[in-house]
């Protein structure tokens, strides 16, 4: 958009009018003819910039068909196998004019590599290209949980790619270090500058040490770094953190690496707000809450996002539909057209209050930040599990403040009276469902493609891939030929699997109950007596199935269900329910609690209850919690599930008493 010219009868000469933001949408599902035309929609609505979301299986390195994909293609992204399903993503979108967001981790290079690809099919210069990939691991391993590799391999990824961009794709983010997760997992407005700003040194420390960039080009590298950004309701504090995160940027650059230019030196971002704080309760409130967390990264021109996504309304229901979408980009584009924002300067600055907090938070970050170097950085943090067990408390602690009413949540702990909303009256329950054919039209696809290429050039593909991975050359390079070869995503990861091997983060969740449980004592004194009536304590395992990587559910159950005197087997994220029903039968366990946020509910617990009952272990009673809408939990609990829990059930000890209720309900039932 041209910078226009805008003037009033009392300043006919103002200011040239600030251009907005990118506007997006976070979008994909289903397959890649219908993301397809979803973009295309959304293109055509004024959307100016597109930001994909891939299904889990792409995001963890697995082909549609892999075991651990089972229920989880198209439920929370597009499923990309191959360079088929890229050409169809992108059909009749000119890349080479597009600025494209991908949201991939641990697959960022290979679906980076796709991207190129096609564009070059397209007849496009891929140093025309502009688009992001995120590419931040550190918060996979904390918050996320798509990660594949260990830290070294995943940071050396990084490094590629950074590097190959700066040369090859000058125009691209090559990556988006990304706080936004960080927040969500319960990062404090500290956590989640400090821990980002400690990912991005990292990342800035691996690229130097590399030598794949000269001393020369170096700071200039460091200007195409950015960052991916989350803001909360706490509207004042999460702009005066924006504020903060640009003035600590500079600050890094500029004493840490020498960066004497300024442009190079711009904090430069990215933001969805936040979802965490979206609720199942009284979802139409969410609109408000969406508003004013965008208000946070635009009010202030010097923190002011470069690219904003909003969620919708209802993604604590289930999947937004295209009409939900559209009323989230209405909402950017009411502020950046209609309201006069966008003709001034910075109106915070010389704030007395705002200089207060920010020189707070930078202060508090700071030494955070001294923290984390005095462990080695952020990798070594990372690998003693010292920043997930710090987001594990910080979450604890957020989520009892809104059980015991000190944070209030309209709708939720406070005016919670309500008259039913038309909102979700309709016959589609107010969300998008994608269709249970998804899955098995795309592994038919996939299968086709298979049987279409030239296996001899995948296979030398696959060997230059490896030893690329093997002798340490830039790995991006063999992936575009891999991605031309035909290659799939399953076997670009499982090619580096083979070199690299995988990775299991700590959890966060330590097996000593806490100095200070949050569990009333009448709690504690039932648990104590159910494990009286039993002859030994209640064992429960809190089992993560599928491949979806949102831990906090699973890592507050585990927390509470420790220090209210259960004993807890917590083994982390990405099981199949194989793994959960021997883990069950091996540790002797009084009932399986299911966290599963990705939609795949359905298909997964009816497993875990089928194998269970397959191993004669069908009286172990198994619950479910997540993002589940009611007419799949009335479907849940006709399959054998003892009870379903969604974001409205945030009381941890009525979930906890529950428990105890149901396995002793289950011991006593006649075999």
């Amino acid at each position: 958009m041209s910078r226009e010219t805008t003037g009033t009868p009392d300043s006919p000469t103002a200011a040239p009018k600030d251009r907005p933001w990118l506007f997006r949408t976070y979008s994909g599902h289903s397959s890649a003819k219908a993301s397809n035309e979803l973009y295309r929609t959304n293109l055509g609505k004024g959307q100016t910039g597109l930001s994909v979301a891939f299904d889990l299986p792409t995001q963890t390195g697995y082909d549609s068909d892999h075991v651990l994909a089972k229920g989880e293609v198209g439920k929370v992204g597009v499923p990309i196998c191959h360079l088929g399903d890229m050409r169809t993503l992108f059909d009749q979108i000119p890349l080479e004019k597009m600025n494209t967001s991908m949201t991939i981790n641990a697959t960022s290079a290979w679906l980076l590599a796709l991207y190129i690809a096609v564009a070059e099919e397209q007849g496009a210069d891929r140093k025309a290209l502009q688009g992001t990939v995120q590419n931040d691991i550190i918060k996979e391993y904390l918050s996320r949980g798509t990660y594949i590799f260990p830290p070294a391999p995943s940071m050396r990824l990084i490094t590629d790619v950074v590097s190959f961009t700066y040369k090859e794709v000058p125009k691209w983010n090559p990556t988006n270090v990304c706080s936004y997760h960080l927040q969500e997992a319960g990062a404090t407005p500290v956590q989640e500058l400090s821990f980002a700003l400690a990912t991005a040194i990292s990342v800035l420390d691996a690229v130097k040490e590399s030598g794949q960039i000269s001393a020369e080009d170096f700071p200039a590298a460091t200007g195409r770094i950015s960052f991916f950004v989350n803001a909360g309701i706490r509207f004042i504090t999460e702009m005066c953190k924006m504020r903060a995160f640009v003035d600590l940027w500079d600050e890094i650059l500029k004493d840490r690496y020498g960066v004497e230019n300024e442009k190079f030196r711009r904090f430069r971002y990215g933001v969805q707000v936040n979802s965490l704080g979206l609720t199942e309760q009284q979802p139409e409130n969410n609109v408000y809450r969406i508003l004013l967390e965008m208000l946070a990264v635009t009010l202030s021109k010097k923190a002011r996002a470069r690219a904003v996504q909003l969620p919708a309304w209802n993604e604590a229901l289930g999947l937004p539909r295209p009409w939900d979408q559209q009323w989230s980009l209405r909402l950017q584009q009411i502020v950046a057209f209609e309201t006069d924002l966008l003709e001034y300067g910075d109106i915070f600055d010389g704030s007395v209050e705002i200089d207060r907090k920010v020189e707070e938070l930078k202060a508090a970050a700071r030494d955070e930040l001294a923290q984390i170097e005095k462990m080695g950085g952020a990798v070594a943090a990372v690998e003693t599990g010292y920043l997930k067990e710090a987001l594990v408390h910080s979450n604890t602690d957020r989520v009892q403040s809104v059980i015991s009413g000190e944070m209030t949540v309209v709708g939720v702990n406070k005016f919670t009276e309500s008259t039913p909303s038309p909102l979700t009256q309709a016959g589609d329950g107010g969300i998008m469902t994608v269709d249970p054919k998804a899955e098995a039209e795309q592994i038919e696809r996939l299968n086709a493609w298979r049987a279409s290429r030239d296996q001899k050039a995948v296979d030398a593909a696959l060997k230059a891939l490896k030893e690329a991975a093997v002798s340490g050359k830039n790995i991006m390079p063999p992936s575009i030929e891999a991605a031309k070869a035909g290659v799939t995503t399953g076997e670009w990861s499982e090619a580096l699997r083979t070199v690299y091997g995988e990775y299991r983060a700590p959890t966060g969740v330590s097996s000593a109950p806490s100095n200070n449980p949050r569990s009333s004592e009448q709690l504690r004194d039932k648990v104590a007596e159910a494990g009286r009536k039993l002859g030994r304590p209640v064992k429960v395992l809190v089992g993560k199935p599928g491949l979806d990587g949102h831990s906090n559910g699973a890592e507050q159950i585990a927390v509470s269900a420790r220090d209210c005197g259960m004993d807890v087997v917590y083994e982390g994220i990405r099981l199949t329910p194989e793994q959960i029903v021997n883990s069950a039968k091996d540790q002797s366990v009084h009932m399986i609690g299911l966290s599963i946020l990705s939609g795949s509910h359905l298909s997964l617990a009816e497993d875990v209850v089928k194998r269970l009952k397959e191993a004669g272990l069908d009286d172990i009673p198994v619950v479910v919690g997540g993002i589940i809408p009611s007419d799949d939990a009335e479907a849940l609990l006709k399959k054998g599930i003892s009870a379903v829990y969604t974001p409205k059930d945030f009381e941890m000890e009525g979930i906890m008493s529950d428990m105890v209720d149901i396995v002793l309900r289950s011991e006593s039932e006649p075999a």
